[in-house]
């Protein structure tokens, strides 16, 4: 369907104050739901967003992708968004149906139709509903999130706006009906246009160019017998995804029991982070059922947790170490080729252990799928991932939780039928490297702060290097080699990024990162990783808890955490 409105509509230039506060995170700009629907805060980002997009595009009027995670204002935010784009010279927007799409689909649009950037409305991992979070984040053309460069601009203008520029009489545009849309607009010499499309479609068809459906279709229900499996969207926006790959592509409705497939504006309640604390009803779903494998999804999905049979556990950094040594079983790399790997800073070396073996490049970057991008369109890189639950390639420009699902279940198609299996082969190869991160989450007041200041002053002052620190357990003893706040500098265009975190290196390779969370909408959130080589076989079956507890004491101790923070145990451990 095409439809062409004759009517003009008018540009309002609508006063506005500026704020202080509109920094973005890691991953744009995350606060209270109420914070953005009041006092046109929501506008002001967006126009600060409009006014930067149009210094960097003087001779072009930009075209843009807008989607979301389906949370409240979604919706509300993408018809503000159509408002505004028509009043400043936005040539033309594709928006998913119902403003629904998830991140990962964000960047393979983006990449698909040559666009100049996108929008996606997200808080990502972040409680929804009008009494929880929101988010705005900006894409790029290459499909990934906006740089460092492009996000200090936007703040820059965020703090000095005077007004906000919108046509108020484009109303009621139907979101969910798939056709282009064009809209003469006062003082525009081209209509401005509307392609409302299914992101789902375009998404699919990406995957089916990488995987081999056939091979996974098989391993759900072919010679060898079936293979349940059981996948948890924790109503996020990749319910539709999900029903649309496993149930009608994978045609395994019978196999795959599929739950909170419904995306609710406040996630049905969910905290939607795909771990062992907030995706419970998967970790007992899988303890108490007979699935020999599950997978939950973030609220945008762009995150995914894997478990194996009886609930066995893959920490994301094993995750990303065993896509990385079988990478070849996936037609996509057949053709493309292997190139280098990637991790974030805080992620466990276990992956090192792989590009070390395949004489590959290893390159560890700050927490931010953003710092990959370069590395990605530079072709240094194939795969990369964090610890958060976060793995990709360089088919998108962003981590991809069904791309890990697929991945998962391709290597299970083709090297064994047991994720438990999968993985103690990969550590008899390569050692193990034991991790956890402990989160306390929406502390108050200055002790975050605080504690983190002291540890950047014993940075400077070297005091513990060559320290060496006796433990309680047995005679674990760790010497200091290494502290100090992580910097990197980017290998491709030489940006400079500083202060990522504090890391604490001990002589036997073990070590401790503190950071203060950059995707939090209230309080502060202190994480705490901890990382331990073993390649000794007989610890390769013991607990991750039990083999870092004395790191982990050792950690607490350092850093003082529990004086700091007022808090005795973590909201969460991974």
């Amino acid at each position: 369907m095409s439809t062409l409105e004759q009517v003009k509509h008018a540009i309002e230039v609508r006063p506005t104050k500026p704020f202080t506060d509109q920094k973005p995170g890691t991953s744009g700009l995350r606060k209270p739901t109420k914070t953005f629907k009041e006092n046109q805060y929501f506008e002001n980002f967006i126009q600060a967003y409009f006014d930067d997009l149009a210094e960097r595009n003087k001779d072009k009027s930009p075209t843009l992708i807008v989607g979301g995670d389906g949370r409240h204002f979604v919706r509300e935010g993408t018809r503000i968004i159509i408002q505004m784009a028509a009043a400043n010279n936005i040539k033309k927007l594709i928006v998913a149906r119902d403003a629904i799409m998830s991140t990962p689909s964000v960047s393979c649009v983006i990449r698909k139709y040559g666009t100049d950037g996108g929008i996606v409305l997200t808080a990502s991992h972040n409680p929804g509903g009008i009494n929880n979070d929101y988010g705005v984040k900006f894409n790029i053309a290459n499909g990934g999130p906006a740089p460092e460069a492009v996000t200090n601009s936007v703040y820059d203008k965020t703090r000095k706006l005077t007004n906000i520029r919108l046509c108020p009489t484009l109303i009621n545009i139907d979101l969910l009906t798939l056709g282009k849309h064009s809209y003469e607009i006062e003082g525009r010499s081209i209509p401005f246009e509307i392609e409302i499309i299914d992101s789902v479609d375009d998404y699919v068809q990406l995957m089916k160019s990488i995987f081999d459906f056939d091979k996974i279709r098989n391993l759900l229900n072919g010679d060898k017998g079936n293979f349940p499996i059981m996948i948890n969207a924790l109503s996020g926006v990749m319910g539709p995804y999900v029903l649309r790959i496993f149930h009608e592509e994978l045609n395994a409705k019978e196999v795959v029991t599929v739950k909170n497939c419904e995306n609710l504006e406040d996630f049905g309640g969910h905290h939607p982070d795909p771990n062992l604390t907030y995706a419970h009803e998967l970790v007992e779903d899988m303890q108490n059922g007979n699935y020999e494998f599950g997978a939950a999804f973030d609220g945008d999905g762009d995150r995914n947790m894997i478990l194996g049979k009886g609930g066995f556990f893959v920490t994301p950094c094993d995750s990303l170490a065993v896509l990385a040594a079988n990478l070849d079983v996936i037609p996509y790399f057949q053709k493309h080729g292997v190139f280098g790997y990637a991790r974030s800073m805080p992620t466990s070396g276990a992956v090192d252990r792989v590009a070390e073996k395949s004489q590959k490049l290893i390159y560890e970057v700050p927490t931010g799928w953003k710092f990959f991008g370069n590395l990605m369109d530079s072709k240094l890189i194939s795969i990369c991932g964090e610890e958060s639950f976060g793995t990709g390639s360089d088919h998108i420009r962003e981590k991809d939780g069904m791309w890990a699902v697929l991945s998962w279940l391709s290597v299970l198609a083709n090297i064994d039928r047991s994720v438990e299996k999968i993985l103690q082969t990969h550590w008899h190869t390569y050692g193990r490297n034991f991790f956890t991160r402990y989160d306390y989450e929406e502390i108050n007041g200055d002790g975050p702060f605080s504690m983190m200041k002291r540890l950047e002053d014993m940075c400077t002052s070297k005091e513990l290097i060559n320290k060496t620190f006796n433990t309680n357990y047995g005679n674990k003893q760790y010497t200091v080699k290494i502290m100090d706040d992580f910097s990197y500098t980017d290998p491709v265009d030489g940006s400079y990024t500083e202060k990522q975190g504090i890391r604490v290196i001990f002589t036997d390779g073990s070590r401790l990162v503190f950071r203060l969370s950059g995707t939090g909408a209230r309080g502060a959130t202190v994480r705490l990783y901890v990382d331990s080589y073993e390649n000794d076989p007989v610890t390769y079956t013991k607990d991750a808890q039990e083999m870092l507890k004395p790191l982990i004491s050792l950690a607490l101790e350092i850093a003082q955490l529990k004086e700091f923070t007022g808090r005795d145990k973590p909201t969460v451990i991974t």
